[in-house]
């Protein structure tokens, strides 16, 4: 009786440290910024931009927003949220640049916003 006591013991213990390492990586990786650790200068890599700028509203082509990056390039969000549609409001953002997208804007990078948040 002792043995299946200390097996059953042993299993419990395994089981738990196990459910805590994998919960202990989960969060871990939840926790970390989606940017980059330069994201004080404007980057692209490959089809991603990623850096800060300022939104701003242009009134031509029916008006529209786009954001005005730090190193002056100008990115077109086909889905930036409504709560970030100020003008000269300061943003950090990351994008996938769309060259399979069209628009009749003709202003600037056409990109799909991963995340915006307010700097």
């Amino acid at each position: 009786m002792k043995t299946l006591l200390d097996f059953r013991m042993k299993r419990y213990i395994f089981y738990t440290i196990l459910s805590l390492s994998i919960f202990s990586l989960l969060s871990h990786d939840a926790c970390r910024s989606p940017f980059s650790e330069d994201l004080g200068e404007v980057t692209e890599k490959g089809d991603i931009v990623e850096g800060t700028g300022t939104i701003r509203y242009l009134s031509f082509e029916f008006g529209f927003y786009g954001i005005v990056a730090n190193n002056d390039k100008y990115y077109d969000p086909i889905n930036l949220p409504s709560a970030f549609k100020k003008d000269g409001l300061k943003v950090m953002f990351k994008a996938k640049m769309r060259k399979d997208v069209g628009n009749f804007h003709q202003w600037g990078i056409i990109v799909e916003l991963i995340y915006i948040i307010k700097s």
